[in-house]
């Protein structure tokens, strides 16, 4: 079985489970097959932890779910050094983030600390305790979910933290149609379906060996780096208006996001070249979270969505 063949494999397996959610599993893979981590953003109830959890049965992974909160410390994360009576001496207790996928839930709930310690994580794919520093094993990949709706009590995560995330996806409600579909499945209390294991780490790898090898032209390499100029000088791209509403525009962490996550979108479609279309369709979600606008912006309700919209808008390739 071909790696493309077992791709589609996880895609039905997934909606086994997970309704209407192609678009975030796709997003997910990406990250998955890029190194690249997810940050999911929407209301309670839409299926984000679900979703982790069923694709870490699917890929065979160790797979660690993290609860963010307010009283959470390093440690509890990172793990600490114990005194064993046994051997008296200092032993480390690894913490949750030995595994492979990490679900950070609500990780806005927590302080900058911890924050701190799983963004250091996710950069150098280490972890020190003690004098000890320990590498983390590979795939390592953070998937965080943040609630947008209710924000008593958390502890927003700074821009500059933000942008070690390759996506920020929003996860929006499903239509009617799928919603039914939900309420149906998940109403039978007997349901209790298990996910197969497709993928190995073998395959992952291998994988990413493909996806490394997907061509992108040079005028699509050029149009990418006039995408990310484009925000942070839109009044140089003839978007004046724009131009008064943002304050800080995209990092070169953007420019290799957006590159790295096109060949991934081709892959998945079955082809060995990027198409315009995948750098225009994966560029909200490598942009949406590295715009920063300002109070002018908020004040006449303009949102990074629609900057960005403008931007692929009049942003011509070949400029």
């Amino acid at each position: 079985m071909t790696s493309r063949e077992k791709i589609k494999l996880v895609f039905d397996e997934m909606g086994k489970v997970v309704v209407g959610h192609e678009k975030l599993t796709n997003r997910l893979l990406i990250g998955l097959f890029t190194g690249g981590h997810v940050l999911l953003e929407g209301v309670p109830g839409l299926a984000k932890t679900l979703a982790v959890n069923t694709l870490s049965k699917i890929l065979a992974l160790h797979f660690h779910r993290i609860q963010f909160t307010p009283d959470l410390l390093p440690a509890d994360l990172i793990g600490t050094m114990i005194y064993s009576r046994k051997s008296d001496d200092f032993e480390v207790k690894k913490g949750p983030i030995f595994a492979n996928i990490i679900l950070a839930d609500e990780i806005n709930r927590a302080p900058a600390k911890v924050q701190s310690a799983l963004l250091e994580a996710m950069q150098e794919k280490q972890v020190t305790i003690g004098d000890e520093t320990y590498p983390l094993d590979k795939p390592f990949l953070v998937l965080a979910t943040q609630n947008p709706v209710e924000q008593e009590g958390t502890f927003p995560l700074p821009e500059a933290q933000v942008d070690r995330f390759m996506l920020k996806v929003f996860v929006d409600y499903l239509n009617k149609e799928q919603e039914l579909e939900v309420m149906r499945k998940m109403s039978n209390m007997e349901f209790s379906y298990q996910p197969k294991a497709i993928l190995s780490k073998e395959d992952i790898f291998e994988i990413r060996k493909e996806i490394n090898n997907i061509t992108i032209s040079e005028t699509l390499e050029k149009y990418i780096i006039e995408l990310i100029f484009a925000t942070r000088k839109p009044a140089d791209y003839g978007m004046r208006e724009e131009g008064r509403y943002v304050q800080f525009g995209a990092s070169p962490r953007a420019s290799i996001n957006m590159n790295l996550a096109s060949k991934v979108l081709a892959y998945l479609d079955g082809r060995d070249y990027v198409l315009p279309e995948d750098i225009k369709e994966i560029a909200p979600d490598v942009l949406n979270h590295r715009i920063m606008l300002n109070y002018e912006a908020e004040a006449d309700g303009i949102t990074t969505m629609q900057v960005i919209d403008t931007i692929l808008r009049r942003v011509a390739i070949g400029r």
